[in-house]
């Protein structure tokens, strides 16, 4: 008898900010049999796969390709290849995640330049405009959907500025791509890195990621194709100031995904078939369609929680469609709450990090999860646990303020 088990995973609901459950038929594409990289059947998904990309980032650039690694890959793949050491880059920073794009940055060598704000409210757009224009950056890091706080950063009057000064604007939408509205051309956003794992709701390990020709043209000043693939015409032409990172070197990764094919690293098969399928689902259920259901499930977990007694957390002009933030009531414990969800539900949702550290938790109704049993067995499992760990709550009262929405969602729309 072996003396290894065979490896068995317990069910779980997953209703953080990410991961989340990746679709069934995501799954049923990751079991195809795997084709070599350069296989003219392999080479038609990821032609494929880029179509696709342009229309879910709402965007016409030539440049829309995945990356493999996790968000935080596509984020440095970025940074890596525009940053040149004493560049400037400004980050607007409302959450952790702003704070990641600063110690990318600075390990590449950036000028930072920050902007706070409290953590669950964002910037007035004019407040970043102003500081664009005293720092005069080469590049803004701004994050879109802020998970740890559950906000939303309004995009459209700073890609405006930012293409009026001649900034190059990054955007990080890792959580509400495919979830919420994100428009890169008509804002004008100069480089936009999407995710896998929340409301694409495919696994972690492949980024998608779109530049227009403002970043290409960084990019190509920068390229240096790898020593032991380089013709004698690639030496000639190579940088000398080439992007530091080997594997986030954006301009090799351009010849892996165009007609040249210039090998890079071996693919990730079946991450690419996952991508595929993902992307398809996508756009089979239509962009607005996908956005009004997500804001319909999220509609149905804030009334669940209010009726509660629950207070929510942050500003509710700027609140994520895909993330909601919760206070924990006064005497409860955190994660004792997660704990019981956990263990006698099945349902995991989040913390949170810094200051928030068991002060709030943040629950997600993203991609697969967001539909009308998770939210209900969310709520169903969150009153049972803060039951029993003695909180204050106004009980049975949340699934019907929750079906109330459902019902009158489906009422307008049968009229």
């Amino acid at each position: 008898m072996s003396r290894y088990r065979m490896l068995q995973t317990p069910p779980r609901m997953i209703m953080t900010p990410g991961p989340v459950a990746v679709d069934p038929r995501v799954l049923r594409a990751m079991s195809l049999p795997i084709l070599g990289q350069f296989d003219p059947a392999f080479t038609k998904i990821m032609n494929e796969v880029m179509v696709m990309l342009r229309a879910s980032f709402q965007t016409k650039n030539h440049w829309a390709h995945p990356i493999d690694g996790t968000s935080r890959a596509g984020l440095e793949a970025m940074i890596a290849s525009l940053i040149e050491p004493g560049d400037r880059m400004l980050v607007p920073i409302y959450g952790r995640f702003g704070d990641l794009f600063v110690e990318i940055g600075e390990r590449y060598g950036a000028e930072i330049h920050t902007l706070n704000c409290p953590w669950g409210t964002v910037f007035d757009p004019e407040e970043i405009i102003a500081e664009i224009k005293k720092v005069r950056p080469k590049v803004v890091a701004l994050v879109h959907g802020e998970t740890s706080t559950g906000r939303m950063q309004p995009l459209a009057e700073v890609g405006k500025a930012c293409r009026e000064l001649d900034v190059l604007l990054v955007v990080d939408a890792v959580a509400t791509y495919c979830g919420a509205d994100v428009r890169a051309d008509e804002w004008n956003i100069d480089a936009l890195i999407g995710g896998a794992q929340k409301c694409l709701s495919i696994p972690s390990g492949i980024v998608p990621l779109t530049y227009n020709d403002r970043v290409d043209q960084v990019i190509k000043r920068r390229k240096k194709v790898e020593r032991g693939i380089a013709t004698d015409a690639d030496r000639l032409a190579g940088s000398s100031t080439p992007i530091r990172s080997n594997y986030f070197d954006l301009s090799q990764l351009q010849d892996y995904w165009s007609e040249r094919r210039l090998n890079h690293h071996t693919e990730a098969t079946s991450m690419e078939y996952a991508l595929h399928e993902g992307l398809r689902l996508v756009l089979e259920e239509g962009l607005e369609n996908r956005f009004k259901r997500h804001k319909v499930n999220e509609a149905a977990l804030m009334a669940g929680m209010e009726a509660m007694g629950l207070r929510l957390f942050g500003d509710p002009k700027c609140k994520m469609p895909t993330v909601t933030c919760v206070s924990v009531p006064d005497g409860v414990n955190a994660d004792e709450v997660r704990d019981i969800l956990l263990n006698h539900f099945a349902i995991e949702i989040a913390g949170s990090f810094g200051a928030l550290q068991g002060k709030i938790w943040r629950i997600g109704t993203m991609g697969y999860a967001c539909r009308e049993d998770c939210v209900l067995h969310v709520l169903a499992g969150l009153e049972a646990a803060l039951i029993r760990c003695g909180a204050k709550i106004d009980r049975g009262k949340a699934l019907q303020a929750a079906m109330d929405v459902y019902v009158q969602e489906l009422a307008a729309v049968e009229n």
